[in-house]
């Protein structure tokens, strides 16, 4: 069982674990950016073929695209995942008095949004265009908005959950809620051609290396001991 409380700081295993981590997604997001940036010849070929497959399925069947619109425009659209994190914050510092720890959280998110739109706003990548859109959207395409901001949340929480001792029925349920979200959110982005493949695997990778920064500074903020969850 885990003795840690909400508010204790991370173990050091967790924080190098972090910080390695952090390198590694560094390394791939930038790597990705520069590609994307560059309009690497390979990577927009890629784009292009899997978009243009993923936008003839979502016209030849529109069932299942009116699904996905509403999945990702209603359940993990980022205005939820926000007021998911808010719904957590509240929950901390009512019933467990975390304030930094809802700090910490609610100051994660906004950077993860400051990240997202600074790199739309330098990249300014073009969104697919189709002569018979299923969808719209606003802005530039990279990295994809929906992805990082589900992983960031997700991502924070699930942290949280694990490292202060979430039972097994809970930890395996918001897991499962949490991959599959992730997961589907990209998915339903690509599906509906507002997005090129690689707009999400950036989302992805950035969320997480949001996350994965996030972590050790959790370590040094002011802590006060509280029960486990």
């Amino acid at each position: 069982m885990h003795s840690s409380s909400v508010d204790s700081p991370p173990r050091q295993p967790e924080h190098r674990t972090a910080a390695r981590s952090a390198g590694a997604l560094a390394v791939c997001s930038a790597l990705l950016l520069t590609l994307v940036a560059a309009r690497w010849g390979p990577l927009i070929t890629v784009d292009g073929d899997i978009s243009r497959t993923t936008h003839r399925w979502a016209v030849n069947d529109p069932d299942t695209t009116q699904v996905f619109r509403v999945l990702t425009d209603w359940v993990w659209d980022p205005l939820t995942m926000r007021i998911l994190c808010a719904v957590a914050m509240v929950w901390l510092v009512w019933r467990r008095s975390a304030w930094w720890t809802a700090l910490w959280l609610a100051t994660t998110c906004a950077l993860g949004t400051l990240l997202q739109q600074g790199i739309k706003a330098a990249v300014d990548r073009p969104r697919p265009v189709w002569s018979d859109p299923v969808d719209s959207a606003h802005y530039a395409a990279f990295p994809s908005g929906h992805a990082l901001t589900a992983t960031v949340v997700f991502g924070l929480l699930l942290w949280l959950l694990h490292h202060h001792g979430a039972g097994r029925v809970l930890w395996g349920t918001a897991l499962t809620v949490a991959a599959l979200s992730v997961v589907g959110v990209g998915l339903t982005r690509i599906w509906l051609g507002v997005h090129w493949p690689s707009d999400v695997l950036g989302g992805w990778l950035l969320g997480a290396l949001v996350v994965a920064v996030a972590v050790p500074v959790y370590g040094h903020l002011p802590h006060r001991r509280r029960p486990p969850l």
